[in-house]
């Protein structure tokens, strides 16, 4: 892959101060659950992981007017 493209991808995958301060919060708040609701919790964010991919996907397909579905996996 390109250096260039390399390097871009890396400064769009890196979080800002402020999503650094919030996930270290989450992560202060996930230590003080019990097991159950840490597993819940983790169930739940996935759940909204599938649903955002697939309102992406969606978005993608209307927007490059595409009649296909997506791969999914």
């Amino acid at each position: 892959m390109d250096q260039s493209l390399n390097q871009s991808m890396d400064q769009s995958t890196e979080l800002s101060l402020d999503q650094e301060f919030g996930l270290r919060i989450f992560a202060d708040q996930v230590q003080q659950m019990s097991r159950e609701q840490a597993q819940s919790l983790l169930i739940e964010q996935h759940r909204l992981m599938l649903v955002q991919k697939m309102m992406y996907q969606e978005l993608l397909k209307h927007e490059w007017k595409l009649g296909v579905d997506f791969v999914t996996y």
